[in-house]
């Protein structure tokens, strides 16, 4: 009886050791398919960081192509400095870099006139003001933002002027460019960004 007890349990081992290999097969079978995806996954980059995406003005900033993979051509921006979908090409007020591009002549006139004393002497000065840049729409939109800050300064410049400097001729040259470094500074003040690149006289009477 006892030895047809160790028969049984005989017969009952042997389709489990048969199991194991099966299994264990299956189990490196997965493992290498997984590994074989894995690694090919790695080698194509699939795993490696993606670069940054960088903004139209940063990418001109940098002299790169303001779109990835695109040269550009004439035209793809039109005098308002607008891109080719009608949106704004570029945050102008951060564009210091000296490889930005710039943009066609825009020219803005000041609508009030200036009239201050000039110190020291009983006569006065009138002038109008317009101003040109070749940056976007944003920097004459920001003059007009800050038109009163801006008078106040332009006419503070206006008043330094002595009466016996009116009279040279490099005095108008010389205003016009006391003028211009006035606004830039208000406007990077407020701005952090000028943009005006010459004042222009449309009227200049001193009487």
């Amino acid at each position: 009886m006892a030895e047809e007890a160790v028969v049984e349990e005989g017969a009952e081992q042997k389709p489990k050791s048969k199991l194991i290999p099966i299994i264990l097969g299956a189990v490196g079978l997965i493992v290498l398919v997984a590994g074989t995806m894995l690694a090919t996954l790695y080698f194509t980059g699939y795993f490696k960081p993606k670069p940054p995406q960088l903004s139209a003005q940063e990418r001109i900033a940098l002299g790169l192509d303001p779109e990835p993979g695109a040269a550009t051509k004439d035209g793809e921006k039109g005098k308002d400095g607008k891109g080719k979908d009608g949106k704004d090409a570029l945050p102008e007020k951060l564009k210091k870099s000296p490889q930005a591009e710039r943009f066609d002549f825009n020219y803005f006139q000041m609508e009030r006139e200036f009239l201050v004393n000039i110190t020291g002497s009983k006569r006065v000065m009138s002038i109008q003001v317009a101003v040109m840049t070749r940056y976007d729409q944003r920097v004459v939109d920001n003059i007009k933002k800050h038109e009163f800050a801006l008078r106040s300064v332009m006419m503070d410049v206006m008043r330094q002027s002595q009466e016996g400097e009116i009279n040279k001729p490099e005095f108008r040259v010389d205003l016009a460019k006391r003028l211009r470094d006035a606004m830039n500074a208000q406007l990077e003040k407020f701005e952090e960004f000028g943009g005006v690149e010459d004042v222009f006289f449309t009227s200049f009477i001193v009487q």
